[in-house]
């Protein structure tokens, strides 16, 4: 075995670790230093994570480069780490908009500068993301859940606009709530396992856990609520647009591209693998929030004046697509979720690098503010209607494929489950496509060809920079490249979705055989 096979993914994860810490003993007044390792850590961490990529075995729905070493044998938790079709294109994800965001960062710090201490947030930030796609251990997976929240309430309260510390306290009083009860989903999960384990792996097999519909159904619901908080989903996404508002343009890019996939994951790789009879019994009533949060973050979008408020809002009616993909636990429904994230996160992580660096041109989110920016800088114009007709689900573009697979495996969820609840969310969710392609084309109205104003006709604007040209053109050729040829994440994910969905329906058989005799 090679080093990318035995260590790979560990490397791809600690690597911005030791980043930050190399940044943290730099002496002051090194920022070209700072920002070299910077972006040294994270472009080594993205090769690495390249390299697994290619060496993955596409087709093999089983866990890869997988590592079991004793962590905490008192209570036996251990560094166990893998990643299948399911996890791949999401820690791959991770690493490049980190690095992209690192390149961005190069010249434009926000204020107060303090150069080494923001970039080691983000590294800090970076690990924790990435090994939360790893982790096969709940202790482990906790761990790097919650080591995410110190560097974002940071970014966002020493970094961020005007209310800073309100929408930081927020933030970090939402997801810590949510975190209590999907720790103690956890701690249930090991007590009532025999033998007793935090090991993912072994709590799916047989006979590990067998537990009383009442219960497994409560320890599904505390999950549930941890997950559902960091998505985040209808009513449990009010923490998104204040935190997003507020944040610094990185901080936005990050939060919207990779954190808000870490609560869709963790239905995919726990709660539903794990407790697939209870995961059966909540699937409607996820439709049904679901289809609520795809129409509200439309109708909410459709009251902004505020640009990058209304991305935030966006983000609230897509995760609903993906969240209602889930719902329907079935491979179709699970590959439009994994796609629908990615996706997600390529073009509304580019859409957020595009309100940051209008905002430093023009001072303000504030759409009438913006109006006649097509005549003023015609080319970051041109991206933004780029990215917002992806984002809308124009075909041919990253962001169709995922919402339309996610109506159509509404129409047929798997078997047993209410098709007039998942049909009636697809026409919902069909509605929302409408007020999405809506907000979007009227956004493009008032911003790139609406009438300037008489102070904006006389000022001279840049139009896009050679340095926010390299951090975005990888984004803007995924965009297009997933649009075009959407196997290229479906052929990694359909294998590993089409196990996850059989061990539903297993279940269900099982269910249904027990009740039979």
């Amino acid at each position: 075995m090679n080093l990318v096979d035995e260590w790979g993914i560990t490397l791809a994860v600690f690597l911005p670790l030791l980043g930050a810490l190399a940044i943290a003993l730099t002496p002051k007044g090194t920022e070209g230093i700072q920002k070299l390792l910077a972006l040294g850590s994270t472009g080594a961490a993205l090769v690495i994570g390249l390299m697994v990529a290619f060496a993955f075995e596409h087709g093999e729905p089983g866990l890869q480069f997988e590592k079991n070493l004793q962590w905490i044998p008192s209570i036996d938790a251990n560094y166990h780490v893998g990643i299948d079709g399911i996890s791949l294109p999401l820690i791959v994800l991770s690493l490049l908009v980190t690095f992209l965001c690192i390149v961005y960062a190069y010249r434009h710090i926000p204020e107060p500068g303090n150069t080494k201490a923001f970039l080691a947030l983000i590294l800090l930030l970076e690990t924790g993301m990435n090994g939360s796609f790893i982790a096969l251990d709940l202790i482990l997976f906790f761990v790097f859940w919650e080591l995410v929240l110190v560097p974002m309430y940071f970014l966002i309260g020493i970094w961020g606009g005007e209310n800073r510390q309100y929408a930081a306290i927020k933030f970090f009083l939402y997801t810590l709530f949510g975190s209590v009860f999907m720790l103690l989903g956890f701690l249930a999960l090991y007590f009532q396992s025999d033998p007793h384990t935090f090991d993912m792996v072994r709590l799916q097999g047989a006979g590990v856990l067998n537990l009383p519909i009442g219960l497994a159904n409560l320890i599904f619901a505390g999950l549930a609520l941890g997950f559902a908080v960091k998505v985040p989903m209808w009513p449990f996404h009010t923490w998104l647009p204040d935190a997003h508002t507020q944040a610094p343009t990185i901080g936005s890019v990050l939060l919207a591209a990779v954190m808000l996939k870490m609560g869709t994951y963790g239905f995919m790789r726990i709660a539903i693998p794990i407790l697939p009879e209870p995961a059966q019994v909540f699937a409607p009533l996820i439709a049904i929030l679901a289809a609520i949060a795809i129409v509200y973050g439309a109708l909410c979008c459709l009251a902004q004046t505020n640009l990058k408020r209304m991305i935030a809002f966006s983000s609230v009616g897509h995760m609903g697509f993906v969240m209602l993909g889930i719902a329907t636990l079935t491979p179709e429904g699970f590959n439009a979720a994994v796609f629908g994230m990615v996706a997600h996160g390529v073009v509304t992580g580019m859409l957020f690098f595009l309100a940051g660096s209008i905002k430093e041109r023009y001072h303000s989110y504030e759409m009438p503010e913006l109006a006649g920016m097509g005549l003023k800088i015609p080319r970051m114009a041109g991206l933004l209607a780029f990215c917002a007709i992806a984002s809308l689900g124009l075909p041919g573009l990253a962001g169709f494929w995922g919402e339309v697979m996610a109506l159509l495996s509404s129409y047929r969820p798997l078997e047993g489950l209410n098709l007039t609840v998942f049909r009636s969310a697809m026409v919902v969710g069909g509605i929302g496509t409408v007020l999405t392609a809506g907000y979007f084309l009227w956004m493009l109205q008032r911003v790139n060809m609406g009438k300037a104003s008489e102070a904006s006709l006389k000022h001279r604007y840049a139009d896009v920079e050679r340095l926010e040209y390299a951090a975005w053109v990888p984004l803007l050729a995924l965009i297009l490249v997933l649009g075009l040829y959407p196997r290229l994440i479906m052929d990694t994910t359909t294998s590993s979705v089409t196990r996850l969905t059989e061990t539903v329906a297993g279940e269900r058989a099982e269910v249904a055989q027990a009740a039979e005799r």
